[in-house]
């Protein structure tokens, strides 16, 4: 996979300690006392133990300046990295993207048309997010982008569609690693951002979190039923809101040196992947709206909902019996309620667990 520089630092091997700058620099001094007949012994090399000599030799305000002067040009190095307000323990953590991250690709517009394709025949009522989502496949290779680049997407339809179920099947089948954040159960901005350190949940966020774990740069973040989201307040009145905090990330040109309130160090989140899901857009805010414009989705038809039980009956590997007392079950379903996958789910999910019970005799 191609690999981009993601991380505004860098590691040096080869960065000297203070100690090792101190000698380099008593060396020198040596031997300019040395040309210029200062006395003392032969002026040592680099890595001659006669240094020593000379450090004993030199006045007490001499060392004290050599000292002071290793000590700035150490730490003016170390601050070049980026890293230097960072313990060693979290460098570690870091240091899996010193090399950079890999990016997920789409290798033909053949492929985009094969997975756009799968996608529309498993979900064929999410027509409008598998339209969106293939043009932009088919884009990423006729640009020659490095890596598929998604637009944010913003799906808003009734509860129960497959939204999310749809994110999650396109994460699976472009290769992207994929992370659900709960806008219900996590609503501060802190799930997806982070925190700074001194909160008592400090964290880096659940997008550096997936890069970190997986080594790539764009993976899919599916943020469900965004509209419920809410916010924290500190105790110094800042107000933490998960919507807000998505803003930066949404915004190519600001994602590209964003910087994470965790580690203080700027990523390039700008091959992130965002499918927002909503059951509403009442509640959203225009500058959302504005980076996200919704794509609004109906549910499946029953007919619909038959076929998609038909597939996921067999893909769980479920006996004829199974998959037709699923679909009586749908048949069953008053004529005025929207068709919804959670009934197979649910329906599937029992299914499998009554074929785990063990036989009795």
């Amino acid at each position: 996979m191609p690999r981009i520089p993601i991380m505004a630092a860098r590691y040096r091997d080869d960065l000297p300690s203070v100690t090792d700058i101190e000698r380099r620099l008593f060396a020198h001094l040596a031997r300019l006392r040395g040309r210029r007949g200062g006395g003392g012994p032969e002026a040592p090399s680099d890595g001659d133990d006669d240094i020593a000599v000379w450090q004993l030799c030199l006045p007490r305000s001499d060392k004290i300046r050599i000292h002071r002067r290793a000590r700035a040009l150490h730490d003016r190095a170390e601050a070049a990295t980026g890293l230097a307000h960072l313990s060693a323990a979290t460098r570690a953590r870091l240091a899996v993207l010193r090399d950079g991250a890999d990016l997920v690709t789409i290798p033909t517009e053949h492929r985009a048309d094969e997975i756009a394709a799968a996608l529309h025949a498993d979900m064929p009522w999410m027509a409008p997010a598998t339209e969106t989502v293939w043009h932009a496949m088919r884009r990423s290779v006729r640009e020659g982008n490095p890596g598929l680049r998604l637009p944010p997407l913003l799906l808003v339809g009734p509860p129960g569609i497959g939204k999310s179920h749809w994110a999650r099947a396109l994460g699976s089948a472009v290769g992207m690693p994929t992370t659900v954040v709960d806008a219900t159960t996590e609503p501060a901005g802190f799930a997806i951002a982070g925190s700074q350190l001194g909160w008592a949940s400090a964290g880096p966020g659940r997008v550096i979190e997936t890069i970190l774990a997986h080594r790539v740069g764009n993976p899919l973040i599916v943020v469900d039923e965004i509209e419920k989201a809410g916010s924290v307040q500190s105790k110094s009145g800042t107000v933490h809101d998960l919507a807000q905090a998505l803003l930066p990330l949404l915004e190519r040109s600001t994602a590209a040196r964003w910087s994470c309130p965790y580690f203080r160090v700027s990523f390039d989140m700008s091959w992130l992947g965002w499918v927002l899901t909503a059951n509403t857009t009442a509640g959203l805010s225009a500058p959302l709206l504005s980076r996200c414009p919704p794509l609004r989705l109906a549910g499946p038809t029953r007919p619909q909902l038959r076929d998609f039980a038909i597939r996921q009956a067999a893909l769980h590997n479920l006996p004829d019996e199974a998959t037709t007392a699923i679909l009586e079950t749908i048949e069953r379903l008053p004529a005025h309620t929207q068709p919804s996958l959670r009934t197979v789910q649910r329906c599937i999910s029992r299914a499998r667990a009554v074929l785990a019970l063990p036989v009795l005799h």
